[in-house]
């Protein structure tokens, strides 16, 4: 075979080499950033939305600046049965205090709380478990209020699955929230649970400082005692962050209309009307509990995270019903 041939061969596969090689490396390879998402139509709408307001080429383009998003927490990034979270806290309290309330052995609700008689709990309705929280939760400074829900999630168990009530909490919706802070998301917490029962934890369990945290709040008086200033708890309310109520909250301390909402319940309806009829890409997101195995089932009926009038109008609305058995790969952290 003549020379010139030999050289052309080795051309011909030096530069297919180089061309295949070319092709690999020019590959991006895009980490999955929801792997416990099933890889569904669910899935990839939350990432189309990412993506087009994240894309300064795109009409859809929202300024990092404006990226808001707004999430529930109750059934939305934590469970809520068999019972809030914060009510069985307030029932641990009663019972941990109950010893310099005599009182509280004749009185009700707290007579039922330290009987264990839940229908009498139940009874008593939002008054009695309002009662229940001011009494509980007020006659501290903040700081010493903080300490006791810490100590309680270091200790307190879930009644049904034996596990930490801050492990209680749903590992899509984590790396939800990782997902849009990597795409210059501000996140925040808007709960009607009680915004100084959850500042103490939020950033370590969900990334979430303290000052990205609304809820329904008790009233605070300052006082300098001990040669430090302090903010006592009253046992008066000041503000409950729910239905109707968390738009005006998100407007008095987050000053912005959010561009994203998750919620689960009609308790966070107004929150995604307010945010998803508003200009621009909007996304309204509702997670449906649908799995009876490995969490619970319930929407309509339910005590907790009730959810009718949001089911009924999702699809017009153009919201996202997230659907929990079939949308989610995994539920609980290390599952």
């Amino acid at each position: 075979m003549p020379q010139y041939k030999h050289t052309s061969l080795t051309i011909f596969f030096l530069a297919l080499a180089l061309s295949l090689t070319a092709c690999a490396t020019s590959k991006t390879v895009t980490p999955d950033m929801l792997p416990s998402w099933n890889d569904n139509s669910s899935k990839q709408q939350i990432i189309d939305f990412v993506r087009t307001v994240s894309d300064p080429n795109d009409a859809g383009f929202v300024a990092p600046g404006k990226r808001i998003a707004t999430f529930d927490n109750d059934g939305t990034l934590w469970s809520e049965k068999p019972g809030y979270f914060q009510l069985l806290f307030i029932f641990d309290r009663v019972k941990a205090m109950a010893a310099d309330h005599p009182e509280w052995k004749t009185t009700q609700p707290f007579q039922a709380v330290l009987e264990n008689d839940i229908a009498a709990v139940k009874a008593a309705g939002e008054q009695g478990l309002l009662e229940m929280a001011l009494a509980t939760h007020s006659g501290m400074s903040t700081d010493e209020f903080a300490d006791i829900v810490n100590n309680w999630l270091a200790t307190a168990k879930h009644p049904t699955t034996g596990k930490a009530y801050n492990e209680m909490v749903y590992q899509p919706m984590l790396e939800l929230l990782d997902y849009l802070r990597s795409n210059d998301f501000k996140v925040f917490i808007v709960s009607g649970g009680g915004m100084e029962f959850m500042r103490p934890w939020t950033e370590a369990t969900y990334g979430i400082p303290p000052d990205q945290v609304v809820g329904s709040s008790m009233e605070t008086s300052y006082e300098f005692r001990d040669n430090e200033g302090v903010l006592m708890h009253l046992p008066e309310l000041h503000f409950i962050d729910d239905k109707a109520t968390k738009p005006v909250a998100i407007n008095r301390f987050i000053g912005q209309r959010p561009i994203l909402a998750v919620g689960n319940s009609d308790g966070d309806f107004e929150m995604l009307e307010w945010t998803t009829s508003g200009a621009g890409k909007r996304l309204g997101i509702l997670i449906h509990h649908t799995d009876s195995v490995r969490e619970w089932a319930y929407d309509r009926d339910s005590s907790e995270g009730r959810l009718i009038r949001g089911l009924d109008e999702a699809d017009n609305k153009g919201w996202l019903i997230v659907d929990m058995a079939r949308d989610w790969r995994q539920i609980f952290p290390q599952q």
